[in-house]
């Protein structure tokens, strides 16, 4: 698997780009958004490793763009610890943050979570969810929209097709970030807020008025089968 680290700081760069490749990995590095967007748009990546604060262009405008062409899993890195800046993340499409320092082993076993996930391991071959106009091919991780294709990111299509495989079971955010992320940001389930209104925005023909990702007031969220 391949992997694009981005960071202006050399010497993080060069640790994670050791520490990576040790893994197996195949690491590729860059030092500010812009270098970042073009090897994005010109190679093919497995996961992006961005920092957000960087020169030329940041590291959320540069995870913007990557968005309009790529749905590769990327993971944020920040040295500030305001919700706001991880929200902002979420926002611009990333799919995990770090905040910096971080350990390395919890970098690898991010990294390892959700290649995991984007490769689609443990799914059913061949096999499709389907509900009213939105469909989902779990073998190649697709999700359309009236006949449509919907880009979707990783963690997006993790959390729909949990909520599709499960009609009607509401889930709280705790429980989706415990399921769909495999850990806890410790309280900050506001993550999960921002995926379903993306999903809402991506699938639901009136996302203000959805009819297939519900909430339950007081309690989570589930899908309307």
């Amino acid at each position: 698997m391949k992997i694009l680290v981005v960071d202006d700081e050399k010497l993080l760069v060069k640790g994670m780009k050791f520490n990576l490749e040790n893994e197996g990995y195949e690491v590729e590095c860059a030092y500010d958004g812009a270098a970042a967007v073009e090897l994005a748009r010109s190679a093919r990546f497995d996961l992006i490793i961005l920092d957000v604060m960087m020169p030329e262009m940041d590291g959320v405008e540069a995870c913007m763009r990557i968005r309009e062409f790529s749905n590769v899993p990327v993971i944020m890195l920040t040295a500030k610890s305001e919700d706001a800046d991880k929200l902002m993340g979420f926002e611009s499409g990333a799919d995990d943050y770090l905040t910096k320092p971080f350990n390395i082993l919890e970098l690898k076993a991010r990294v390892r979570a959700l290649l995991r996930r984007a490769a689609g391991t443990q799914r059913s071959s061949g096999r499709q969810l389907a509900a009213g106009d939105i469909t989902l091919n779990t073998e190649e991780r697709a999700a359309f929209k009236a006949g449509r294709p919907v880009e979707l990111t990783a963690k997006e299509y993790d959390l729909i097709e949990l909520l599709m495989r499960n009609p009607r079971r509401v889930y709280s955010r705790e429980n989706l970030m415990n399921v769909v992320w495999g850990y806890s940001y410790g309280g900050d389930y506001r993550t999960v807020d921002v995926h379903i209104r993306r999903l809402r925005e991506k699938l639901e023909s009136d996302p203000a008025q959805p009819v297939y990702i519900l909430t339950k007031w007081g309690v989570g969220y589930y899908f309307k089968g």
